[in-house]
């Protein structure tokens, strides 16, 4: 696994879906789109938006859940969550909690509306550090903080730019054909 490097694996930066971040988060459900329909067949499809600043560097990283987080306001009301995700939930209290703080509780037509007016920069976040893989890395190292992050995708650098982003999808898949022996 030592002679495989990041790069090899990696999605370009200009292969991927990207938005600026003073886009609507419908143009970047839309950019999101348009990148999955230039996509070869075989290849896995985009989970995540990249953000972009006005000089079309990377400054985020949106995933699913992201995205359906910051369409449901009151996600922002419910305390603890770091700590839950950590330790677990039981089915009685998701339940609460959705009752609780009234999550999706308006009806499916006004997310439409919340994201034709929501702000990609509004609901962004910083990478953290662990968010980051160099693009010379081998294959085990990627192996290896896939499995102690809990990110489903890393940031791929070059001389501190994001020039691509690896995906665990992408990385399994290279598993599995070393095992095949292909």
């Amino acid at each position: 696994m030592k002679t495989i490097k990041v790069k090899e694996l990696m999605v370009p930066l200009e292969d991927y879906a990207t938005v600026l971040s003073g886009a609507t988060l419908l143009e970047a459900v839309l950019a999101l789109e348009k990148a999955q329909m230039t996509l070869d067949p075989s290849m896995h499809k985009h989970r995540a938006i990249l953000a972009l600043d006005e000089t079309g560097k990377v400054v985020s990283k949106m995933t699913m859940k992201s995205i359906l987080v910051a369409l449901e306001p009151n996600y922002g009301k419910v305390e603890g969550t770091e700590v839950l995700e950590r330790s677990g939930y039981s089915p009685d209290l998701i339940k609460s909690m959705l009752e609780d703080n009234a999550l999706w509780a308006k009806p499916l037509q006004f997310v439409r509306e919340r994201a034709a007016k929501l702000k990609v920069e509004d609901f962004i976040q910083t990478p953290s550090q662990t968010e980051y893989i160099h693009e010379n890395a081998t294959l085990g190292q990627a192996v290896h903080q896939f499995i102690v992050s809990p990110y489903h995708s890393l940031l791929v650098t070059r001389d501190d730019e994001v020039v691509g982003i690896l995906r665990l999808s992408d990385i399994f898949t290279k598993v599995c054909d070393i095992i095949k022996g292909v």
